[in-house]
């Protein structure tokens, strides 16, 4: 079996832009983002923040522009960038037939985690999320907060040099963005890099170590 880089989690995105026909979805943007730094994007619905952190994560070519990880181009395809980024952008892939925990235990073990010890760190990062009583829940069964919780969770629940994040407050009240933004700040203290949305001002004070305001297309 073949040894997967891990990558550091420089991310660089010089003036990337994205053009489908004649639709401006993303003016040419810049992004630097370090090592134990949270980014912050900041910019009205439609400037194109979800676009860009597509294509930081390799989810979508640029028309113009590059994007790197760690000196290599962003593209998910290349086992390397996937290991590297942990993100939560839109609804990820959950199954009807799997409780919460089920997909928590999955992900850990995934990414390396020791099988006999995965429910256990399954259990502890849903109680910092306040959602372990729903530990036996499916993800159809939950409310619109707890499904954004539990999202956070997924993302969280996987080892990554960089994680990107499209308004991960969304849908959660001034207490569980208080756990989001202290989760956060823990991955940055632990050498990890943060590029987000938010169009809280208060999590972008909290957090933001620079912030890239991302202008719509004219």
């Amino acid at each position: 079996m073949g040894t997967i880089t891990v990558l550091a989690g420089e991310v660089r995105a010089s003036g990337v832009g994205k053009t489908i026909d004649t639709t401006t979805l993303l003016a040419p943007t810049d992004v630097r983002a370090d090592p134990g730094e949270c980014v912050v994007l900041r910019g009205p619905n439609g400037a194109g923040k979800t676009t860009l952190l597509r294509i930081i994560g390799g989810l979508l070519e640029p028309t113009v522009g590059t994007a790197t990880i760690g000196g290599a181009t962003a593209d998910e395809r290349d086992p390397s960038i996937r290991a590297a980024v942990g993100a939560l952008l839109g609804a990820p892939t959950t199954y009807r037939d799997l409780t919460l925990i089920d997909h928590l235990v999955l992900v850990d073990s995934t990414w390396g985690g020791d099988p006999s010890t995965s429910d256990d760190r399954g259990l502890e990062l849903m109680g910092r999320f306040g959602i372990e009583h729903l530990d036996d829940r499916f993800p159809h069964e939950l409310s619109s907060g707890q499904q954004q919780l539990f999202r956070l969770a997924l993302t969280f629940a996987r080892p990554a040099s960089v994680l990107l994040l499209d308004e991960p407050e969304q849908r959660l009240d001034t207490a569980k963005r208080g756990t989001v933004a202290e989760l956060i700040r823990e991955r940055t203290a632990a050498g990890a890099t943060v590029v987000m949305a938010s169009h809280d001002p208060v999590l972008t004070e909290s957090l933001a170590g620079r912030v890239v305001d991302v202008v719509p297309a004219r």
